[in-house]
C-alpha cells in the first residue's frame, strides 16, 4: 500500500471535495470523519490544523434553550450539517431540532482524534435526550422526529455512551435484548430481528455487545454460549470471504472493500484474526487500490471516500507497516481511543 499518495489523497479531499459530494451536504460531518480519521490512520494528521478541526465540530452541536426539558422528545446532540441546523427563534426557543445519532458519533469520533477533551462537551443533556430515542424494544431512532430503527443506531448510543464514558443514555439490558433478537438462524445479524444476516449489521451486533461490556475480549477463548451463539456466529463470519480473498457482506454478492472492515473487525473482536488468509485479502484490496490514492468499492473502479477509508482500516487491521493500530469496536485509531 502507498501510504504517502493515500494521504496526499486524504489531504486534499480534507480541504476540497469532488463537486458528486454536493449531494451529501446533509452528511457533512460523517463526509469530515472519514476524511480525518484516515488522516490519523495513516499518521498523517500533523497536515491539517486540530484546534481548528475541533472549533468547526463543536459549532454542530445542538444547545438548547435554558428552560430545556431532557424529557420533551427532542434530541440535543450534533448536527450533520449546515443545512440541517437552524437558529432558534427570538426567544432562543429551538423550534427546528435536526441532530442526528450518527452525526453525533462522528463528531465525538473526530474530537477524540484530534484530541479534545470530551470532558468539556455539555454531555449530560446529550445524553439525558438521548434516551428519548430509545424504544420499548431497545432499538433506537436515529433523530426524535422518527426514522428507522436498527442496529446501526443502537451501535452509534453505545459508541456515544463509551466514549463519553457515560451510560445513563442507554438502557443497557434493553438494547441488549434487541441485539440477541438480530441474530439469524445461520449465526449472522440482521439489521431487525427477523431480517437476513449482514456485515455490517453483524458488526454493529459485536461492537455494540463489546462496547457495553457484554462480551469480553478474545470470545473465542471463553466463550459464552448463553449469550450468542458464537460457532455458528464463526462460521457465518468466517465463509464470507471470497475466492478473490475480498469480504462480501452477505452470500452471493460480490466481494466488496469496505467489509474487509466490516468482516475484518468483528474477527478481531472476537480473537478470530487468525481465520482469514491475509495475502488473499491483501492482494484483493490492492486491486481496488487506485492510482492517485484512495480505494474503490470494486477492482478497477474509481475510489471514494467511504471506501477509500475502509480500505485504510482494512489495512490496518491487517497491520500495515507505517498504519496506526485500530479500535476495532470504535472505528478509530486505538491511540485516539485511548486519548493518548
Amino acid at each position: 500500500m502507498d501510504k504517502d499518495l493515500h494521504s496526499t489523497f486524504a489531504e486534499l479531499m480534507f480541504h476540497l471535495l469532488p463537486s458528486p459530494y454536493e449531494s451529501q451536504e446533509i452528511n457533512h460531518l460523517t463526509l469530515a470523519y472519514f476524511v480525518i480519521s484516515s488522516l490519523d490512520i495513516l499518521n498523517s494528521l500533523n497536515r491539517v490544523e486540530k484546534d481548528a478541526i475541533a472549533n468547526w465540530v463543536l459549532s454542530f452541536q445542538v444547545h438548547p434553550g435554558t428552560k430545556a426539558d431532557p424529557n420533551n422528545g427532542q434530541f440535543y446532540g450534533f448536527h450533520g450539517s449546515r443545512t440541517s441546523q437552524f437558529p432558534p427563534d427570538d426567544n432562543g426557543v429551538l423550534l427546528h431540532n435536526h441532530s442526528h445519532l450518527a452525526s453525533t458519533y462522528c463528531a465525538l469520533a473526530i474530537l477524540k482524534i484530534v484530541g479534545y477533551d470530551l470532558s468539556n462537551v455539555d454531555s449530560e443533556i446529550m445524553l439525558a435526550s438521548m434516551r428519548n430515542l430509545q424504544q420499548p424494544d431497545g432499538s433506537f431512532m436515529p433523530i426524535h422526529i422518527g426514522g428507522e430503527t436498527d442496529l446501526r443506531f443502537v451501535y452509534c448510543a453505545a459508541a456515544i455512551c463509551f466514549m463519553l464514558d457515560n451510560w445513563s443514555g442507554v438502557d443497557k439490558e434493553k438494547a441488549k435484548d434487541y441485539i440477541l433478537n438480530c441474530q439469524s438462524y445461520d449465526g449472522g445479524f440482521g439489521l431487525v430481528p427477523g431480517a437476513e444476516s449482514h456485515g455490517g449489521g453483524t458488526y454493529c451486533a459485536i461492537a455494540s455487545l463489546r462496547l457495553m461490556g457484554f462480551i469480553d475480549d478474545n470470545l473465542l477463548s471463553s466463550c459464552d454460549s448463553s449469550l450468542i451463539n458464537v460457532p455458528l456466529l464463526l462460521e457465518w463470519v468466517v465463509q464470507r470471504q471470497g475466492m478473490d480473498g475480498g469480504f462480501q457482506g452477505r452470500p452471493n454478492k460480490a466481494t466488496d472493500t469496505c467489509y474487509a472492515f466490516w468482516i475484518g473487525a468483528v474477527l478481531k473482536i472476537l480473537g478470530a484474526g487468525n481465520f482469514v488468509d491475509n495475502k488473499a485479502l491483501r492482494r484483493f484490496l490492492l486491486t481496488c487500490q487506485y492510482k492517485y490514492g484512495g480505494f474503490s468499492k470494486f477492482p478497477g473502479e474509481f475510489p471514494d471516500l467511504y471506501h477509500s477509508y475502509y480500505g485504510f482500516t482494512a489495512f490496518s487491521l491487517l497491520e500495515e507497516s507505517g498504519l496506526k493500530s485500530l479500535c476495532s469496536e470504535l472505528g478509530i485509531t486505538e491511540t485516539a481511543a485511548k486519548g493518548l
